[in-house]
């Protein structure tokens, strides 16, 4: 899963943050939701952050969106869609199909999970995870609208062998160079699913806070 993810104004994040500033959606929607643009720090669902997408015309466009999808019938937002079934579910599938965006992070952030004496789930240490050898991570989603302003979830997978000890899913990621493809409507989506990035690092975020 991915609940959460982190922004750092670095050289490559600041244009796409300006970006988001700039659009005219962004003034609409100081009106329209009420929300600040994060521009840096630990994003939570329900933020309002940069997102990059096809515009109508198929140029590459950063946009502010919402992180989350509210469904009926659950109380709480919807953060993330399971990659593998994305396609066949009546909420995603339309967002499959034709309206897929990519979320620029810095790195995103994962709990460990373990079982209590008890048998029960429990949330350990957190950790910072990205790319091996990224400067930013590239998260794949979906995003439709929601009351006239797009909304987006982030995509999920099975974890590379190196982080499956912290959780049983990560983020779909892509290395920037599918990044364009996976924003492309004309493309099939499914084929670009082996390109995941499963090389990554990862520190637990007390340790890197510290260091």
């Amino acid at each position: 899963m991915c609940c959460r993810y982190y922004m750092e104004m670095s050289p490559r994040l600041r244009p796409i943050v300006e970006a988001a500033q700039r659009s005219g959606l962004y003034r609409r929607s100081i009106e329209k939701i009420a929300k600040p643009l994060v521009t840096e720090g630990e994003v939570f669902p329900d933020s309002l952050v940069p997102v990059i997408a096809t515009s109508r015309s198929g140029e590459k466009t950063v946009f502010p969106m919402v992180w989350g999808y509210h469904v009926p019938g659950i109380s709480r937002t919807v953060a993330n869609a399971r990659a593998e079934t994305a396609a066949e579910k009546a909420c995603f599938k339309d967002g499959w199909a034709a309206h897929r965006c990519v979320i620029p992070a810095s790195w995103y952030y994962e709990w460990e999970h373990t079982l209590s004496p008890s048998g029960k789930p429990r949330a350990g240490d957190k950790y910072a995870i990205m790319p091996k050898g990224g400067d930013l991570t590239w998260l794949c989603g979906l995003y439709r609208m929601e009351d006239g302003f797009p909304h987006f979830v982030i995509l999920t997978r099975e974890p590379g062998d190196s982080i499956a000890f912290i959780h049983d899913r990560m983020p779909f990621i892509l290395p920037e160079s599918e990044a364009e493809h996976w924003i492309d409507p004309n493309r099939n989506p499914h084929m670009l699913l082996a390109s995941a990035v499963a090389d990554v690092v990862y520190e637990k975020e007390a340790a890197r806070t510290q260091g």
